[in-house]
C-alpha cells in the first residue's frame, strides 16, 4: 500500500512537470542565479528578452522589472504600466511573498510605487535567507499587459553598506495577454530531477 501510494504521488509530480512544460502559452526563464548588485540601480529585468544586467536601466532596453537596494532592504521601481502584486485581500503597500499556487492576474493589487517590502512573520511578509516569490504584470512590446511570476532567494538580514543578496532565481509570465497565471507554474525541472521520478517509479513497482 505504501508502494502504490509512492508510485501514485510520484505520477502526480511528473504529470505536474509535463504539464507546466506542454502549456506554450507560459514562458519559463529556466534556472537564472543572477545575483543583483546592492546599490541603488539594482539589476533590470527584460522579462520578454531574457535580458538580466546590474547598473542603470538604459543597458537593459524595455525592461519591466527593477529590484534594488543600497541597504538590507528590497525595492521595486516600475516600467510603465508595471507593478508587483501584493498579497491576496491586501490593497496597499509593498508586494507580498506570493505563495505557490496564487493566481497572479487583473483581479489583484498592484504596487506600482517604490515602497520597500516588508520583512518578517505575517501573512505575505519577505522572509530573510529564504526563497521568496513575487507576482507582476508588465507592458510587453506589443503595448499589451502579461502577468507573471518571479523567485528571489534572499540572503540574511543586511544594513546599510552591507551586502545581503537579493538573487533572481528564475521567472515565467503567460504569453497570452490579459491571461491570469499560477506562482510556479511553467517550471521545467532538471533532467537529473525527472530522472530520479522515473527511477522512484519503478523501484516501486519492482517492489510490488
Amino acid at each position: 500500500m505504501k508502494n502504490l501510494k509512492l508510485e501514485m504521488h510520484f505520477a502526480a509530480a511528473a504529470a505536474l512537470c509535463v504539464a507546466g512544460a506542454a502549456n506554450a502559452a507560459i514562458v519559463y526563464s529556466g534556472t537564472l542565479n543572477f545575483v543583483c548588485a546592492v546599490d541603488i540601480d539594482g539589476c533590470y529585468i527584460n522579462v520578454e528578452t531574457g535580458q538580466l544586467s546590474n547598473g542603470p536601466g538604459s543597458g537593459v532596453p524595455g525592461w519591466d522589472v527593477n529590484p534594488y537596494s543600497s541597504g538590507g532592504g528590497m525595492n521595486f521601481f516600475n516600467s510603465t504600466g508595471g507593478g508587483q502584486m501584493r498579497f491576496p485581500g491586501v490593497t496597499t503597500g509593498p508586494a507580498g511573498n506570493l505563495a505557490l499556487g496564487t493566481t497572479v492576474g487583473s483581479t489583484g493589487s498592484y504596487n506600482t510605487s517604490t515602497t520597500g517590502v516588508v520583512f518578517g512573520s505575517a501573512a505575505g511578509n519577505w522572509q530573510y535567507s529564504a526563497q521568496n516569490y513575487i507576482g507582476f504584470r508588465f507592458v510587453s512590446s506589443a503595448g499589451t499587459t502579461h502577468y507573471g511570476w518571479m523567485r528571489f532567494a534572499m540572503g540574511a538580514a543586511g544594513s546599510s553598506g552591507t551586502s545581503m543578496t537579493r538573487t533572481v532565481v528564475d521567472y515565467a509570465y503567460e504569453s497570452v495577454a490579459g491571461t491570469s497565471i499560477a506562482v510556479g507554474a511553467g517550471i521545467i525541472p532538471a533532467p537529473g530531477a525527472l530522472a530520479l521520478l522515473g527511477v522512484a517509479g519503478l523501484a516501486g513497482r519492482r517492489r510490488r
